[in-house]
Protein backbone atom coordinates (compact mmCIF):
# COMPACT_ATOMS: atom_id res chain seq x y z
CA UNK A 1 0.00 0.00 0.00
CA UNK A 2 1.10 3.80 -0.84
CA UNK A 3 1.89 5.92 1.85
CA UNK A 4 -1.69 8.01 1.53
CA UNK A 5 -3.26 4.62 1.53
CA UNK A 6 -2.24 3.48 4.52
CA UNK A 7 -2.40 6.73 6.18
CA UNK A 8 -5.83 6.95 5.14
CA UNK A 9 -6.57 3.50 7.17
CA UNK A 10 -5.02 4.74 10.27
CA UNK A 11 -7.05 7.95 10.28
CA UNK A 12 -10.38 6.26 9.73
CA UNK A 13 -9.32 2.93 12.39
CA UNK A 14 -7.61 4.99 14.76
CA UNK A 15 -9.39 8.57 15.02
CA UNK A 16 -13.16 8.88 16.02
CA UNK A 17 -15.15 10.19 13.50
CA UNK A 18 -12.69 10.44 10.90
CA UNK A 19 -13.72 8.10 8.07
CA UNK A 20 -10.42 9.18 5.60
CA UNK A 21 -8.02 11.04 4.49
CA UNK A 22 -8.30 14.33 2.22
CA UNK A 23 -4.71 15.44 1.75
CA UNK A 24 -1.27 14.97 3.44
CA UNK A 25 1.13 17.95 2.72
CA UNK A 26 5.04 17.60 4.31
CA UNK A 27 5.81 20.50 6.20
CA UNK A 28 9.08 22.40 5.16
CA UNK A 29 10.19 22.67 8.77
CA UNK A 30 11.70 19.86 10.57
CA UNK A 31 15.05 19.14 9.70
CA UNK A 32 15.33 15.91 11.87
CA UNK A 33 11.77 15.02 11.93
CA UNK A 34 9.03 15.03 9.36
CA UNK A 35 5.81 17.07 9.98
CA UNK A 36 2.83 16.67 8.14
CA UNK A 37 -0.62 18.84 8.00
CA UNK A 38 -3.51 16.11 7.17
CA UNK A 39 -6.99 16.77 6.16
CA UNK A 40 -9.24 14.64 6.98
CA UNK A 41 -13.31 14.14 6.16
CA UNK A 42 -15.68 13.94 9.17
CA UNK A 43 -18.96 13.99 9.42
CA UNK A 44 -18.82 17.41 10.03
CA UNK A 45 -16.70 18.65 7.07
CA UNK A 46 -12.60 18.12 6.43
CA UNK A 47 -10.80 18.74 9.66
CA UNK A 48 -6.95 19.50 10.11
CA UNK A 49 -4.66 17.42 11.74
CA UNK A 50 -0.87 17.04 12.45
CA UNK A 51 1.43 14.30 12.18
CA UNK A 52 5.00 13.59 13.28
CA UNK A 53 6.58 11.15 11.95
CA UNK A 54 10.83 9.43 11.92
CA UNK A 55 11.98 10.56 8.52
CA UNK A 56 11.53 8.07 5.84
CA UNK A 57 8.48 6.38 7.99
CA UNK A 58 11.15 4.10 9.65
CA UNK A 59 10.87 2.37 13.04
CA UNK A 60 13.95 3.08 15.49
CA UNK A 61 14.85 1.88 18.77
CA UNK A 62 14.94 4.70 21.49
CA UNK A 63 18.60 5.90 22.46
CA UNK A 64 20.04 8.27 24.59
CA UNK A 65 19.82 11.42 23.14
CA UNK A 66 16.61 10.84 21.30
CA UNK A 67 13.95 8.65 23.77
CA UNK A 68 11.56 8.24 20.35
CA UNK A 69 7.99 9.83 19.23
CA UNK A 70 6.16 7.53 21.48
CA UNK A 71 7.83 9.18 24.39
CA UNK A 72 7.17 12.58 22.61
CA UNK A 73 3.97 12.14 22.52
CA UNK A 74 4.04 11.00 26.52
CA UNK A 75 5.99 14.38 26.37
CA UNK A 76 3.33 16.46 25.34
CA UNK A 77 0.48 14.98 27.06
CA UNK A 78 2.01 15.42 30.51
CA UNK A 79 2.56 19.08 29.92
CA UNK A 80 -0.87 19.93 28.65
CA UNK A 81 -1.82 18.16 31.89
CA UNK A 82 0.63 20.31 33.94
CA UNK A 83 -0.43 23.57 32.06
CA UNK A 84 1.46 24.09 29.16
CA UNK A 85 0.03 24.99 25.53
CA UNK A 86 -0.29 21.88 23.92
CA UNK A 87 -1.89 20.35 21.16
CA UNK A 88 -3.92 16.94 22.15
CA UNK A 89 -1.96 14.39 21.28
CA UNK A 90 -5.10 12.00 19.34
CA UNK A 91 -2.57 8.37 18.51
CA UNK A 92 0.74 7.12 18.81
CA UNK A 93 1.41 5.10 15.82
CA UNK A 94 1.99 1.20 16.22
CA UNK A 95 3.86 -1.40 14.00
CA UNK A 96 0.73 -2.39 12.41
CA UNK A 97 0.02 0.61 11.07
CA UNK A 98 2.99 0.47 8.69
CA UNK A 99 3.90 4.36 8.72
CA UNK A 100 6.88 4.14 11.43
CA UNK A 101 7.43 6.02 14.35
CA UNK A 102 5.44 8.98 14.81
CA UNK A 103 2.08 10.57 16.58
CA UNK A 104 -1.04 12.18 15.15
CA UNK A 105 -2.48 14.96 16.89
CA UNK A 106 -4.47 17.58 16.83
CA UNK A 107 -3.94 21.02 14.75
CA UNK A 108 -3.57 24.36 16.18
CA UNK A 109 -3.27 27.62 14.16
CA UNK A 110 -0.29 30.09 14.97
CA UNK A 111 3.21 30.98 13.64
CA UNK A 112 6.30 28.95 14.48
CA UNK A 113 8.60 30.88 12.06
CA UNK A 114 10.87 32.49 14.51
CA UNK A 115 11.87 35.25 12.06
CA UNK A 116 8.14 36.67 12.04
CA UNK A 117 7.63 36.13 15.63
CA UNK A 118 11.12 38.41 15.71
CA UNK A 119 10.34 40.90 13.36
CA UNK A 120 6.55 40.52 11.68
CA UNK A 121 4.48 43.96 13.06
CA UNK A 122 1.87 41.55 13.86
CA UNK A 123 3.74 40.59 16.72
CA UNK A 124 4.02 44.02 18.45
CA UNK A 125 1.65 44.05 20.71
CA UNK A 126 1.93 40.85 22.34
CA UNK A 127 6.10 40.96 21.83
CA UNK A 128 6.77 42.41 24.66
CA UNK A 129 5.16 40.06 26.86
CA UNK A 130 6.44 36.51 25.30
CA UNK A 131 9.71 36.33 27.43
CA UNK A 132 7.64 36.54 30.37
CA UNK A 133 5.61 34.06 28.96
CA UNK A 134 8.19 31.76 28.69
CA UNK A 135 9.50 31.71 31.82
CA UNK A 136 6.52 30.88 33.32
CA UNK A 137 6.05 27.90 30.98
CA UNK A 138 9.47 26.74 31.37
CA UNK A 139 8.51 26.79 35.49
CA UNK A 140 6.05 24.61 34.64
CA UNK A 141 7.54 22.45 32.13
CA UNK A 142 10.37 21.65 34.90
CA UNK A 143 7.80 20.95 37.86
CA UNK A 144 6.95 18.10 36.16
CA UNK A 145 6.74 15.08 38.24
CA UNK A 146 9.15 12.56 36.95
CA UNK A 147 8.32 9.55 38.93
CA UNK A 148 3.90 10.19 38.75
CA UNK A 149 4.61 10.51 34.85
CA UNK A 150 6.54 7.48 34.98
CA UNK A 151 9.26 9.46 32.35
CA UNK A 152 12.16 8.85 35.35
CA UNK A 153 12.12 5.36 33.55
CA UNK A 154 12.03 6.51 29.82
CA UNK A 155 14.43 9.44 29.51
CA UNK A 156 18.13 9.42 29.31
CA UNK A 157 20.00 11.90 32.82
CA UNK A 158 22.90 14.06 31.62
CA UNK A 159 24.89 16.32 34.22
CA UNK A 160 26.05 19.07 32.87
CA UNK A 161 30.10 18.15 32.66
CA UNK A 162 28.36 14.48 31.26
CA UNK A 163 26.31 16.47 28.86
CA UNK A 164 29.64 18.86 27.87
CA UNK A 165 31.70 15.89 27.28
CA UNK A 166 29.00 13.98 24.95
CA UNK A 167 28.53 16.32 23.10
CA UNK A 168 32.60 17.06 22.62
CA UNK A 169 32.79 12.61 21.93
CA UNK A 170 29.69 13.46 19.39
CA UNK A 171 31.88 15.97 17.77
CA UNK A 172 35.29 14.05 17.66
CA UNK A 173 33.76 10.98 16.13
CA UNK A 174 32.66 13.26 13.00
CA UNK A 175 36.53 13.15 12.51
CA UNK A 176 36.62 17.11 11.59
CA UNK A 177 39.17 19.54 12.92
CA UNK A 178 37.21 22.79 14.34
CA UNK A 179 39.33 24.45 17.00
CA UNK A 180 36.97 26.44 18.34
CA UNK A 181 34.70 23.76 18.96
CA UNK A 182 37.40 22.43 21.21
CA UNK A 183 38.49 25.87 22.92
CA UNK A 184 34.59 25.96 24.16
CA UNK A 185 34.31 22.20 25.52
CA UNK A 186 37.45 23.35 27.10
CA UNK A 187 35.92 26.45 28.55
CA UNK A 188 32.54 24.93 29.38
CA UNK A 189 34.40 22.16 31.68
CA UNK A 190 36.18 24.89 33.14
CA UNK A 191 33.09 26.45 34.57
CA UNK A 192 30.70 23.94 35.00
CA UNK A 193 27.73 25.03 37.47
CA UNK A 194 27.74 23.34 40.76
CA UNK A 195 24.54 23.87 42.43
CA UNK A 196 21.42 22.89 40.35
CA UNK A 197 18.32 20.28 41.01
CA UNK A 198 17.65 17.80 38.00
CA UNK A 199 14.36 18.29 36.48
CA UNK A 200 12.66 17.59 33.11
CA UNK A 201 14.65 19.43 30.45
CA UNK A 202 13.08 20.59 27.04
CA UNK A 203 16.26 20.64 25.37
CA UNK A 204 14.91 22.59 22.60
CA UNK A 205 12.73 25.00 23.82
CA UNK A 206 13.50 28.10 21.89
CA UNK A 207 11.87 30.21 19.19
CA UNK A 208 11.22 28.18 16.03
CA UNK A 209 9.91 25.71 18.30
CA UNK A 210 7.08 27.60 20.24
CA UNK A 211 3.56 28.50 18.12
CA UNK A 212 2.61 31.60 19.12
CA UNK A 213 -0.32 33.78 18.02
CA UNK A 214 -0.49 37.78 17.99
CA UNK A 215 -2.95 37.37 20.47
CA UNK A 216 -2.73 34.82 22.65
CA UNK A 217 1.41 34.75 22.49
CA UNK A 218 2.40 31.26 23.38
CA UNK A 219 -0.22 28.52 21.54
CA UNK A 220 2.25 25.67 21.76
CA UNK A 221 5.45 24.49 22.82
CA UNK A 222 6.88 21.98 19.99
CA UNK A 223 9.48 19.05 19.06
CA UNK A 224 10.28 17.53 22.58
CA UNK A 225 12.78 14.84 20.78
CA UNK A 226 15.47 15.88 22.56
CA UNK A 227 14.10 15.95 26.08
CA UNK A 228 16.71 14.72 28.95
CA UNK A 229 16.88 15.14 32.73
CA UNK A 230 19.38 17.55 33.89
CA UNK A 231 19.81 20.93 34.52
CA UNK A 232 16.74 22.91 33.86
CA UNK A 233 18.71 26.15 33.38
CA UNK A 234 19.78 24.67 30.32
CA UNK A 235 16.41 25.69 28.41
CA UNK A 236 16.65 29.52 29.76
CA UNK A 237 20.06 29.64 28.32
CA UNK A 238 19.11 27.85 25.14
CA UNK A 239 16.32 30.31 24.36
CA UNK A 240 18.71 33.31 24.61
CA UNK A 241 21.65 31.64 22.73
CA UNK A 242 21.85 33.97 19.33
CA UNK A 243 20.97 31.23 16.53
CA UNK A 244 16.95 32.11 17.98
CA UNK A 245 17.42 35.70 17.83
CA UNK A 246 16.65 35.76 14.40
CA UNK A 247 18.87 38.74 13.39
CA UNK A 248 17.62 40.94 16.85
CA UNK A 249 20.42 40.50 18.88
CA UNK A 250 19.36 43.42 20.80
CA UNK A 251 16.60 41.22 22.34
CA UNK A 252 18.39 37.87 23.74
CA UNK A 253 15.71 36.22 24.63
CA UNK A 254 14.30 34.31 21.42
CA UNK A 255 15.03 37.74 19.62
CA UNK A 256 11.37 39.12 21.16
CA UNK A 257 12.66 39.73 24.98
CA UNK A 258 14.97 40.42 27.32
CA UNK A 259 16.55 38.32 30.82
CA UNK A 260 14.86 40.79 32.79
CA UNK A 261 11.59 39.60 31.50
CA UNK A 262 12.42 35.50 31.11
CA UNK A 263 13.83 35.82 34.41
CA UNK A 264 11.13 37.40 36.01
CA UNK A 265 8.72 34.84 34.47
CA UNK A 266 10.40 31.97 35.87
CA UNK A 267 10.75 33.27 39.14
CA UNK A 268 7.30 34.24 39.60
CA UNK A 269 6.21 30.63 38.55
CA UNK A 270 8.58 28.20 40.57
CA UNK A 271 9.38 30.40 43.05
CA UNK A 272 12.63 29.82 42.59
CA UNK A 273 15.43 32.83 41.86
CA UNK A 274 17.72 32.57 38.94
CA UNK A 275 21.66 33.34 38.97
CA UNK A 276 22.59 34.94 35.59
CA UNK A 277 25.73 33.37 35.48
CA UNK A 278 24.35 30.02 35.64
CA UNK A 279 22.20 30.83 32.46
CA UNK A 280 25.41 32.44 30.51
CA UNK A 281 27.16 28.98 31.19
CA UNK A 282 24.02 27.40 29.14
CA UNK A 283 23.81 30.17 26.51
CA UNK A 284 27.79 29.16 25.99
CA UNK A 285 26.94 25.55 26.04
CA UNK A 286 23.66 26.45 23.27
CA UNK A 287 26.32 27.66 20.65
CA UNK A 288 28.92 24.87 21.43
CA UNK A 289 26.36 22.03 21.26
CA UNK A 290 24.36 23.83 18.27
CA UNK A 291 27.32 23.93 16.09
CA UNK A 292 28.10 19.68 16.60
CA UNK A 293 24.79 19.63 16.12
CA UNK A 294 24.79 21.70 12.66
CA UNK A 295 27.72 19.39 11.97
CA UNK A 296 25.24 16.27 12.68
CA UNK A 297 23.44 17.47 10.07
CA UNK A 298 25.82 16.84 7.67
CA UNK A 299 27.01 13.75 8.50
CA UNK A 300 23.50 12.53 8.63
CA UNK A 301 23.51 13.96 4.60
CA UNK A 302 26.29 11.40 4.42
CA UNK A 303 24.96 8.37 5.51
CA UNK A 304 21.10 8.53 4.97
CA UNK A 305 18.49 8.27 4.75
CA UNK A 306 16.98 11.55 4.69
CA UNK A 307 19.53 12.75 1.60
CA UNK A 308 17.77 16.26 1.31
CA UNK A 309 19.97 19.96 -0.10
CA UNK A 310 18.43 21.19 3.61
CA UNK A 311 20.87 18.69 5.68
CA UNK A 312 24.47 20.07 3.95
CA UNK A 313 23.12 23.63 4.40
CA UNK A 314 22.51 23.37 8.03
CA UNK A 315 25.70 21.64 8.24
CA UNK A 316 27.36 24.81 7.01
CA UNK A 317 26.17 26.83 9.72
CA UNK A 318 27.90 25.44 12.43
CA UNK A 319 30.79 28.80 11.44
CA UNK A 320 27.37 30.58 12.91
CA UNK A 321 27.45 28.94 16.31
CA UNK A 322 31.08 28.91 16.00
CA UNK A 323 31.47 32.74 16.23
CA UNK A 324 29.09 33.42 18.71
CA UNK A 325 31.20 31.51 20.92
CA UNK A 326 33.76 33.72 19.89
CA UNK A 327 31.92 36.49 20.75
CA UNK A 328 31.10 35.10 23.89
CA UNK A 329 34.54 33.91 25.18
CA UNK A 330 37.31 35.86 23.45
CA UNK A 331 35.54 39.04 21.42
CA UNK A 332 38.54 41.18 19.92
CA UNK A 333 40.06 42.26 16.99
CA UNK A 334 39.96 40.91 13.77
CA UNK A 335 41.38 41.10 10.07
CA UNK A 336 38.44 40.52 7.75
CA UNK A 337 39.75 39.24 4.12
CA UNK A 338 38.79 40.68 1.04
CA UNK A 339 37.83 38.59 -2.44
CA UNK A 340 39.80 39.23 -5.50
CA UNK A 341 39.21 42.35 -7.28
CA UNK A 342 39.55 40.76 -10.65
CA UNK A 343 38.62 36.96 -11.40
CA UNK A 344 40.42 34.88 -13.70
CA UNK A 345 39.30 35.18 -17.10
CA UNK A 346 41.29 32.07 -18.31
CA UNK A 347 37.64 30.30 -18.62
CA UNK A 348 34.52 31.67 -20.16
CA UNK A 349 32.50 31.14 -18.70
CA UNK A 350 34.04 30.94 -15.36
CA UNK A 351 33.05 28.42 -12.78
CA UNK A 352 31.81 31.45 -10.61
CA UNK A 353 29.46 32.28 -13.82
CA UNK A 354 27.88 28.93 -14.03
CA UNK A 355 27.08 28.85 -10.12
CA UNK A 356 25.76 32.19 -11.03
CA UNK A 357 23.28 30.76 -13.79
CA UNK A 358 22.35 28.14 -11.82
CA UNK A 359 21.08 29.99 -8.44
CA UNK A 360 19.71 32.55 -10.55
CA UNK A 361 18.12 29.21 -12.31
CA UNK A 362 16.45 28.04 -9.21
CA UNK A 363 15.60 31.55 -7.34
CA UNK A 364 14.03 33.19 -10.61
CA UNK A 365 12.20 30.16 -12.05
CA UNK A 366 12.24 26.91 -9.60
CA UNK A 367 10.66 29.40 -6.97
CA UNK A 368 8.04 31.05 -9.15
CA UNK A 369 6.61 27.63 -10.67
CA UNK A 370 6.37 25.47 -7.29
CA UNK A 371 5.12 25.29 -3.41
CA UNK A 372 5.58 24.23 -0.12
CA UNK A 373 8.19 22.12 0.93
CA UNK A 374 9.42 22.17 -2.94
CA UNK A 375 9.73 26.17 -2.84
CA UNK A 376 12.03 26.13 0.40
CA UNK A 377 14.36 23.25 -0.30
CA UNK A 378 15.04 25.48 -3.56
CA UNK A 379 15.57 28.53 -1.52
CA UNK A 380 17.89 26.52 0.53
CA UNK A 381 19.59 25.17 -2.72
CA UNK A 382 20.21 28.95 -4.33
CA UNK A 383 21.75 29.64 -0.55
CA UNK A 384 24.13 26.99 -0.84
CA UNK A 385 25.54 28.30 -4.19
CA UNK A 386 25.79 31.55 -2.46
CA UNK A 387 27.96 30.22 0.06
CA UNK A 388 30.16 28.03 -2.96
CA UNK A 389 30.47 31.42 -5.06
CA UNK A 390 31.93 33.13 -1.63
CA UNK A 391 34.29 30.07 -1.34
CA UNK A 392 35.05 30.50 -4.88
CA UNK A 393 35.97 34.36 -4.40
CA UNK A 394 37.71 34.25 -0.86
CA UNK A 395 38.18 30.82 0.18
CA UNK A 396 41.75 30.51 -1.01
CA UNK A 397 43.00 33.08 0.26
CA UNK A 398 40.93 32.59 3.70
CA UNK A 399 43.07 28.69 4.02
CA UNK A 400 46.69 30.21 3.27
CA UNK A 401 45.73 32.96 6.58
CA UNK A 402 44.73 30.29 8.57
CA UNK A 403 48.20 28.16 7.83
CA UNK A 404 50.30 30.77 8.19
CA UNK A 405 48.82 31.84 11.64
CA UNK A 406 49.31 28.09 12.43
CA UNK A 407 52.45 27.93 11.79
CA UNK A 408 53.18 30.62 13.73
CA UNK A 409 51.16 29.88 16.51
CA UNK A 410 52.39 26.10 16.68
CA UNK A 411 56.12 26.82 15.75
CA UNK A 412 55.55 23.61 13.20
CA UNK A 413 55.07 23.48 9.45
CA UNK A 414 52.51 21.45 7.84
CA UNK A 415 49.43 22.02 5.10
CA UNK A 416 46.07 23.25 6.91
CA UNK A 417 44.34 20.23 7.29
CA UNK A 418 47.65 18.88 9.70
CA UNK A 419 48.14 22.13 11.57
CA UNK A 420 44.26 22.63 12.55
CA UNK A 421 44.51 18.36 13.72
CA UNK A 422 47.96 19.74 15.69
CA UNK A 423 45.81 22.61 17.25
CA UNK A 424 43.03 20.34 18.02
CA UNK A 425 44.80 17.76 19.49
CA UNK A 426 46.60 20.04 21.73
CA UNK A 427 43.35 21.83 22.83
CA UNK A 428 42.28 18.13 23.67
CA UNK A 429 44.77 17.39 25.94
CA UNK A 430 45.41 20.53 27.35
CA UNK A 431 48.98 20.74 26.08
CA UNK A 432 47.79 23.99 24.92
CA UNK A 433 46.52 26.84 27.78
CA UNK A 434 43.36 28.60 26.29
CA UNK A 435 44.97 32.22 27.34
CA UNK A 436 48.31 30.92 25.42
CA UNK A 437 49.32 33.63 23.18
CA UNK A 438 48.10 33.97 19.43
CA UNK A 439 45.57 31.40 20.20
CA UNK A 440 42.66 33.86 21.00
CA UNK A 441 43.89 35.83 17.50
CA UNK A 442 43.89 32.63 15.14
CA UNK A 443 40.24 31.47 16.46
CA UNK A 444 38.91 34.66 16.13
CA UNK A 445 40.20 35.60 12.57
CA UNK A 446 39.37 32.15 11.40
CA UNK A 447 35.81 31.37 12.65
CA UNK A 448 35.30 35.38 11.25
CA UNK A 449 36.26 34.70 8.00
CA UNK A 450 34.67 31.41 8.32
CA UNK A 451 31.48 32.85 8.68
CA UNK A 452 31.55 35.47 5.85
CA UNK A 453 31.76 32.67 3.81
CA UNK A 454 28.83 30.74 5.12
CA UNK A 455 26.29 33.37 6.26
CA UNK A 456 27.36 37.41 6.30
CA UNK A 457 23.81 38.82 7.15
CA UNK A 458 24.21 36.46 10.11
CA UNK A 459 23.96 38.53 13.30
CA UNK A 460 27.11 37.19 15.41
CA UNK A 461 29.22 38.00 12.61
CA UNK A 462 27.96 41.50 12.51
CA UNK A 463 28.69 41.56 16.40
CA UNK A 464 32.07 40.12 15.81
CA UNK A 465 33.32 43.33 13.48
CA UNK A 466 31.42 45.75 16.23
CA UNK A 467 33.83 43.79 18.76
CA UNK A 468 36.89 44.36 16.58
CA UNK A 469 36.32 48.13 16.44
Amino acid sequence: MSFEELLSAVVAKRIPGVHGLVSAERLSGGASQETYRLVVRTERGDRKLAMRRAPGGVTLPPTSGQPGLATEALLMQEARAAGVPEPEVLWVLEPADGLGDGFLMEWLEGEALGAKIARDPAFDRIRPQLAEQCGEILARIHAIDLRKSRLDQRLARSEPEAFVRQTWQRYQALQTPQPMIDFSARWLLEHLPRNWQPALVHNDFRNGNIMMSPERGVVAVLDWEIAHIGDPMRDLGWICTNSWRFGRSDRPVGGFGDYTDLFRGYEKASGRKVDPAHVKFWEVFGSFWWSVGCLGMAEHYRTGPDKTVERPAIGRRTSECQVDCVNLLIPGPVELLQPDARPSQVDMPRLDELVTSVRDYLRADVMKATQGRTQFLARVAGNSLDIALRELAVGERHRAHQTDRLRGLLAEGGDLESLRWSLVHRLRDGAIALDAPGLAEYLRESVVNQVAIDQPTYSGFKTALENAR
